[in-house]
């Protein structure tokens, strides 16, 4: 098998713990090249991480012959840009989340890689947890009846300094908003995947502790055409850090302390058990091997674009009612 070759726009914390060791190490990918725009780190990741060559220039890369798909590890407000000249390069894009700014954003992304015949995934990695394959499998037996509340609790310490390197996260103008941009957006697709489409959302966005262009606590309702209801709470302001999922069925409760550890505590009439899904030890890897598979079979990746629209859509919603 040829496998899918690669080049990385970003050589950020995430690309460094995550992205760039399943570029290197999958059998289906090739890592060609990187780009950073210091040329000095840029070189130095291309050498520790085995790539060809390095780009201080993202759009030199776009043009290496070499590379058949690339993957956006760069901030949002970069995203569409990125991504449209990589469609017209005829590049393969696995976008890093949440997508884009806003909605007419993701629009233009999906429609300059329709136009180009290319490939779009955006990275909700959390979409491979096992975890939460098997709460599915949970609703489709009818073990808790029928799914009525869910409840999702994000929340950590974050308050970085000005010229820390990812201050950019509150910069209204790069990432769009505060924690519901930032990790809420893979909590929606979380509820998306499981309960199913969003018909309905309201939103109290705000700051409860720090004074900044973006929110750091938000809390939001929804309500699934399945006609189960859900809420979202993230925070950057708060002690104690939660990652949590409750859903509380008709007939049966599902509660997961942690999403990462991936732990799932299951009561129903019959009884309390405790089940472990551990996910691989680089999350970021079943995410990158679906996409390169897909590519290579000619078929649609399993977290395509329409997923990082749909979550956009929503995203639109919360932030319609001002901070």
């Amino acid at each position: 098998m040829t496998p899918l070759r690669w080049g990385l726009i970003g050589c950020g914390d995430i690309a460094r713990k995550r992205v760039a060791p399943a570029l290197r190490d999958l059998p289906e990918c090739e890592l060609v090249a990187v780009n950073r725009g210091r040329a000095e780190l840029a070189a130095s990741f291309a050498q520790e991480f085995g790539a060809k060559r390095w780009y201080a220039d993202w759009r030199a890369l776009l043009a290496d012959d070499e590379i058949d798909a690339v993957y956006l590890a760069t901030p949002v407000y970069l995203h569409a840009e990125q991504t449209i000249a990589a469609a017209e390069a005829g590049k393969h894009v696995l976008c890093e989340k949440p997508m884009a700014m806003n909605v007419a954003e993701c629009d233009r992304m999906l429609a300059a890689c329709r136009a180009h015949g290319v490939k779009l995934g955006i990275a909700y990695y959390r979409h491979f947890y096992p975890v939460l394959q098997r709460v599915k499998e949970l609703f489709s037996s009818g073990e808790i009846g029928k799914p009525v509340v869910a409840q999702i609790n994000a929340c950590e310490r974050f308050n970085p300094q000005p010229g820390e390197d990812r201050h950019w996260l509150l910069e209204q103008g790069k990432a769009g908003g505060g924690p519901m941009m930032d990790f809420g957006c893979h909590r929606i697709e979380v509820l998306l995947n499981l309960l199913g489409p969003i018909v309905g959302t309201t939103a109290v966005v705000g700051r409860a502790l720090y004074t900044r262009e973006v929110e750091d606590t938000a809390v939001a309702s929804f309500k699934f055409a399945s006609g189960a209801q859900g809420v979202l709470t993230v925070s950057h302001a708060v002690f104690e850090p939660q990652d949590t999922l409750t859903i509380l069925g008709s007939e049966g409760s599902l509660r997961v302390p942690s999403l990462n550890q991936g732990e799932l505590w299951i009561k129903t009439a019959a009884g309390e058990r405790t089940e472990t899904h551990t996910p691989h030890a680089n999350i970021h890897l079943p995410l990158i091997e679906d996409f390169a598979q897909a590519v290579l079979a000619e078929r649609e990746p399993v977290v395509a674009g329409q997923i990082g629209r749909a979550v956009a859509v929503i995203e639109e919603e919360i932030y319609a009612r001002g901070i």
